[in-house]
């Protein structure tokens, strides 16, 4: 479960308000999509979900933890996966994923047998031994997904997790985060692809400027603004 009450962030000495007072909670079993155009605050509010930055007001829970409170215990019920996979170029795939299961105090047996199986899954299994320098972008991706399932969270946050995925990959990505789904854990994730967010999302919020504008059900969100997201967002973010 995620709660955000009255989120702010500001830059530039107060000047340009990156997130203003956003409010939502998603619960457990939900599948959250987060809208927005570039620079309407995704990736701020994003990073301080999971305690990256500090909010200049507002509270985060994270499966009912107080992040400002007890910010190890909260993040310890996160799988984060950024915008940009800039992960350790000098060691290998496998020593990222040691190193993640130490953090998150994953047992030994229990990371070895995800590791196998998403590695399988994301035919990375082969490159992990090498160093993550050599790595491709799209590998990179795949290797920031595996580490942020590793631990199997309560809470997965993702900042537009399906660029630089090659189609097998994206499915096989929503196939899992549906499994985590029903579960009974929460996914939040931001996107630019509205097709998969209209065919994927249990609930969406759609930001502008900082500002939450709209938030529902895709129903919800027809009944008052259109047929389709694509109608939905470019009536509401003009």
């Amino acid at each position: 479960m995620i709660e955000l009450v009255n989120l702010t962030k500001s830059y530039n000495a107060g000047a340009v308000r990156a997130v203003d007072a956003l409010s939502l909670t998603i619960e457990p079993g939900e599948i959250f999509g987060f809208l927005g155009p570039n620079g309407a605050g995704k990736t701020t509010a994003i990073k301080m979900m999971v305690g990256i930055l500090a909010p200049d007001s507002g509270q985060i829970k994270i499966a009912g933890v107080d992040l400002d409170r007890e910010p190890l215990r909260a993040k310890r019920n996160i799988g984060y996966v950024p915008d940009s996979p800039d992960l350790y170029e000098r060691i290998t795939g496998n020593e990222y994923l040691d190193f993640l299961g130490d953090v998150y105090q994953v047992p030994l047996k229990q990371r070895q047998e995800r590791t196998e199986k998403l590695g399988e899954a994301f035919s990375l299994t082969d490159a992990l031994p090498d160093p993550i320098g050599s790595f491709s972008h799209g590998m990179r991706q795949k290797l920031a997904i595996l580490g942020a399932m590793l631990p199997d969270p309560q809470v997965l946050i993702l900042d537009e997790p399906m660029v630089g995925l090659d189609p097998k990959s994206s499915h096989l990505l929503k196939e899992i985060l549906r499994e985590h789904a029903q579960a009974g854990k929460t996914v939040f994730f931001s996107t630019h692809v509205l097709e998969v967010a209209e065919r994927f999302c249990h609930r969406l919020g759609i930001i502008k400027s900082g500002k939450l504008i709209a938030a529902g059900t895709l129903e919800e969100l027809r009944r008052v603004q259109g047929e389709t997201l694509e109608d939905i967002f470019l009536e509401v973010t003009q």
